[in-house]
């Protein structure tokens, strides 16, 4: 298949011909030509919008297919669906199924599934059994089958001791740990950040310190099981981080020379812990929004290379989940479709190419992923974008329908992805 892009503005920070507008010509999954008005041939496709820009493919580090188990929120088509029309060419899939990514078979299922997919789907394994924080799972195994990190997930990983035994078993094979920081006992039957507002609508609090403490705690951790030996690439990831005081944490352990990443969901940086004075449950997550100061620092981490990429944390719940009183609803937005229109429409201070390098460049490097950059002779790996673009979210694609964005107006409108010789074009905008 022949796909050309007509007078699209390259974004891509490791790319010779980032920032320039020019022709791409596209066959057989890999750029051949780049250049000015380069001739079409009668059967080749294509594209022409305004203000067309193309990126690298970006990739999502946190996604909860929901399948197997699950189908009824989400399943690997759906999901594969949702993640094309956001812009995603690659995401990596929480293990907390039923049953959990804790074995080769349940890896392979989601392998098999996902296959022929435009989007490329990569397993995050389950560190214990269930992801339930008590038995090792085979990780040499599961990582020859396939498996791009390890994780418990949705479940933090409690127990100090198996956190430096999964470091030093990962090691040998330069594997990666991901780790949601949050101690469950300062936490138990929180519905919101705790502060003024919990206090003011009566709801427990979830406080920032259990997160903080987890971080601190895996961080010495961290030092501890590597011992001196120097590491390249980082061996401890933190998931959705959401407070001001996690991301100094992280800031000076990096300093230090640590191997440590970090990722901020979009949501965190969109809303503080004011906007649920309306008791809507689509907005209660886990990490909760936190105070104007938290999300204020969150840019600044962004900014400043603390925090490396942005996520989705798309969690679909059906409506028996979230269509029920506050303190009953389960955690979790709907994330992929609108990440970039949200993270577009509230920026502060980030360029289009720390952008890009957040959602495309710092994600593969983390998962040790090959990458992906717009020159002749590589990879059609693209997101196509328009980042001015104004568009309402009026209808989702996920099964679920658990967004706050519906029915809102956002600013950056992603209008397809070419990935594996194919071109989904966002059918939304």
């Amino acid at each position: 298949m022949q796909i050309l892009l007509r007078s699209a503005r390259i974004v891509d920070p490791q790319s010779p011909f980032d920032g320039q507008v020019t022709d791409l010509l596209l066959e057989n999954g890999l750029i051949r030509q780049i250049g000015e008005n380069l001739t079409a041939s009668e059967n080749i496709r294509v594209i022409e919008h305004e203000n067309l820009h193309v990126s690298p493919g970006w990739v999502d580090l946190r996604v909860a297919g929901k399948d197997p188990g699950f189908e009824h929120k989400e399943d690997l088509d759906s999901v594969c669906v949702v993640a094309a029309a956001g812009g995603f060419t690659d995401i990596a899939l929480l293990p907390n199924t039923l049953p959990a990514v804790d074995n080769k078979s349940t890896l392979g299922y989601i392998r098999r599934m996902t296959e022929g997919h435009p989007v490329t789907v990569y397993p995050i394994a389950a560190i214990t059994k269930g992801a339930k924080g008590e038995d090792f799972t085979d990780m040499i195994d599961l990582h020859h089958a396939g498996a791009v990190a390890f994780s418990d997930g949705d479940h933090p990983l409690q127990n100090a001791d198996l956190l430096v035994k999964t470091l030093q078993y990962l090691k040998p094979f330069n594997g990666l740990l991901m780790n949601r920081p949050e101690e469950k006992m300062l936490t138990r039957f929180g519905q919101m950040h705790e502060g003024v507002q919990s206090t003011l609508l009566g709801l427990k609090g979830l406080p920032a310190l259990a997160e903080e403490l987890i971080v601190d705690r895996d961080l010495r951790l961290l030092d501890y099981a590597l011992g001196k030996d120097p590491v390249s690439a980082p061996v401890l990831h933190f998931s959705t981080i959401s407070s001001a005081r996690s991301v100094e944490l992280i800031r000076r352990a990096k300093a230090q020379g640590l191997p440590v990443s970090c990722d901020v969901a979009v949501h965190q940086l969109v809303f503080d812990d004011s906007a649920l004075a309306t008791f809507d449950t689509n907005l209660k997550v886990d990490p909760p929004f936190r105070s104007k100061a938290d999300v204020q620092a969150l840019w600044y981490g962004l900014a400043d290379g603390t925090i490396d990429t942005i996520v989705s944390d798309h969690n679909p719940q059906d409506d028996e989940s979230k269509n029920i009183e506050f303190d009953l609803a389960d955690f979790g937005i709907t994330g992929l479709e609108t990440l970039f229109g949200a993270l577009v429409s509230h920026n502060q201070g980030l360029s289009l190419g720390q952008i890009v390098h957040k959602l495309s460049v710092r994600p593969r490097q983390i998962l040790r992923l090959l990458p992906v950059t717009i020159d002749q002779g590589q990879a059609a790996t693209l997101t196509i974008f328009n980042p001015e673009r104004s568009w309402t979210f009026a209808q989702t694609l996920s099964k679920s329908k658990n967004s706050p964005f519906l029915g809102k107006t956002l600013t950056g409108a992603v209008l397809g992805i070419i990935n594996k010789g194919q071109f989904v074009q966002n059918a939304g905008i």
